[in-house]
């Protein structure tokens, strides 16, 4: 299979931008949606999909999390890609030239403090790499885009003002999926599972199905909830450090298949150096 990851965006994306930072030897395939980037893996056109799941400031992605169960892929593999916004301009444009700032509905707030200096109006897009693509193609000064330096690079822009965002914490987690689990876990990293299941219709049951975990001293890092239908929350998705192969992990499982049903183990793969 060709080396190929694909990722929901235009090139240019952050999304394209986590790819390139931890596959810089595989080439980079940009899909209109997240259910595209991940079809182009089932269809064998990529080997992974590099998928954003939570960001430091905005929270959860929409929508990712529901596709995420229902894909047929598995998790391989995480990435933490430190988010710099900049602004973006066409060649000889200069700050003081803008009237209007194009970007994503999530980096525009992300920069709040740095357009508030500025006299201009903002104009949200699909993406962040969409509005310089869109910029460029304007060819005109009046006109500016917040996005990646390479962005600015693909499309043949000028950064006129680096690292605008207001929090320099501003972090996306990135998951890798692929066509098959891992199957030679690494000896000497740190290793987290993630698994979605459904609680039982009983008192208690999420208290009951999450106890083998804490008994088992077991870390938990992430447990989110989905609204079904009439709103009743039932299924969970969620992440814990270590694999099923490790006893107490395996405990903990088999505790909460007692009070859970449709357990479904989407991957065990290395952690990201900066969860430590």
């Amino acid at each position: 299979m060709a080396k190929i990851i694909s990722f929901q965006g235009a090139k240019g994306a952050y999304s394209d931008l986590a790819c390139r930072a931890m596959y810089p030897d595989m080439e980079t395939l940009p899909c209109l949606t997240f259910e595209a980037a991940f079809q182009a893996v089932l269809d064998g056109d990529a080997q992974y999909a590099m998928i954003p799941v939570d960001n430091t400031l905005a929270g959860r992605v929409a929508d990712v999390h529901h596709l995420i169960p229902r894909s047929g892929l598995y998790i391989v593999g995480e990435h933490f890609q430190p988010i710099h916004h900049n602004l973006l301009g066409i060649k000889g444009s200069q700050i003081k030239d803008i009237k209007m700032i194009h970007s994503h509905i999530h980096a525009l707030p992300q920069c709040r403090n740095f357009i508030k200096t500025l006299n201009v109006q903002t104009n949200v897009q699909a993406d962040t790499a969409g509005s310089a693509r869109n910029v460029a193609e304007m060819n005109d000064p009046a006109h500016a885009a917040i996005a990646s330096a390479l962005a600015a690079d693909i499309y043949d822009l000028e950064i006129l003002k680096e690292t605008i965002e207001d929090a320099d914490h501003n972090t996306t987690r990135f998951l890798v999926f692929s066509t098959q689990p891992l199957t030679e876990l690494p000896k000497n990293k740190q290793l987290m599972t993630s698994f979605t299941f459904e609680v039982r219709n009983i008192p208690a049951a999420l208290y009951k199905a999450l106890g083998g975990f804490a008994t088992n001293n077991v870390q938990m890092t992430k447990l989110e909830s989905y609204v079904g239908a009439h709103f009743k929350v039932a299924f969970f998705f969620a992440d814990v450090l270590g694999s099923p192969d490790d006893e107490n992990l395996a405990l903990s499982f088999e505790e909460l298949n007692f009070f859970a049903k449709d357990v479904k183990i989407l991957g065990t793969y290395p952690a990201h150096i900066d969860r430590f």
